[in-house]
């Protein structure tokens, strides 16, 4: 065998070492966060939970979520509505198995195009500094001056109803808190030892971003997602709750919340079952945010 088929052998070896570790401590992390953060795993699971009855909603819910049954007019809760029916007739289980999707949808687009966004923005701010943050962050900071729900409004007012519209509304306020939490740790970052030796071996600020800002930042980046999820949600439901969010007869849980204020004397089920959905659902994500950021803190492990 040739020292090349021998170095190749070898280099091989390491790789598979290499996965093998990784593998094994993310089974110990995955063990440590269980048995020490015991809240942020219950609400894991049940964010886990809504993402299973979201992907197989055609099969537990039993109606046609737009389907309207006027024999069946703010029907009580029973055997055949688990959780009764509104004022067109439709089922309030199915509609709210259905609503599940859009504010799922609208969380994980939301996050995930902010993340994208925030962290590019913050990384360049952070990195390059001088003018380039300069100009950057006075954009930033002219967003977060006004207030999240009334820019949001205005932005999906402008743009009209529709779920594209409210996560290109929430995309606009969430950018710059990644943005800012990036440039905050890219900036920290920039000054380390190991970023000055890559400077000073010719290494190109594209490569020192990729390969020493992005991986040292993804904690405080993955805590912010799991937090920024709980508020997109509550921002869908609000502006689905005005009018100007998720259009009817598309079933949203903010819709289902403003059909039924008119109905909370006569038909209570209506308000309280998309209401405990709701809330649970973001105290879920609000909980494992907080037991995330925990864990992922040295000072706290």
């Amino acid at each position: 065998m040739s020292q090349v088929q021998l170095d190749s052998e070898l280099l091989k070896g390491k790789l598979k070492a290499g996965r093998s570790l990784s593998i094994k401590k993310f089974k110990e992390d995955c063990k440590r966060f269980i048995f020490t953060q015991k809240i942020g795993f219950i609400s894991l699971l049940f964010i886990l939970l809504v993402i299973i009855i979201a992907l197989i909603a055609p099969i537990i819910a039993l109606f046609d979520p737009i389907a309207q049954d006027r024999a069946a007019f703010l029907a009580a809760p029973d055997s055949e509505h688990v959780m009764g029916t509104d004022d067109l007739g439709r089922d309030v289980l199915s509609r709210l198995v259905y609503g599940s999707r859009i504010s799922l949808i609208v969380g994980f687009s939301t996050v995930i195009i902010s993340i994208i966004l925030g962290t590019l923005i913050g990384m360049i701010s952070g990195y390059f500094g001088g003018i380039v943050d300069m100009i950057i962050q006075r954009i930033m900071d002219a967003i977060m001056s006004i207030p999240a729900l009334i820019l949001a409004l205005f932005i999906a007012a402008l743009l009209g109803p529709a779920i594209q519209n409210v996560i290109i509304s929430l995309v606009i306020i969430e950018v710059p808190r990644f943005a800012r939490i990036v440039r905050g740790e890219m900036m920290r970052i920039r000054e380390s030892n190991y970023v000055e030796a890559s400077r000073s071996v010719g290494a190109s600020s594209f490569r020192i971003i990729l390969k020493h800002g992005l991986p040292n930042m993804m904690a405080p980046i993955i805590v912010m997602a799991s937090l920024a999820f709980g508020q997109t949600i509550i921002a869908e439901a609000s502006l689905s709750f005005l009018g100007i969010g998720t259009p009817p007869p598309n079933p949203s849980w903010g819709l289902m919340l403003s059909d039924a204020s008119r109905y909370m004397e006569s038909a209570p089920w209506l308000v309280l079952f998309p209401g405990l959905a709701l809330s649970i659902l973001v105290l879920s994500f609000n909980l494992f945010g907080d037991a995330l950021r925990d864990f992922l803190d040295p000072k706290m492990s």
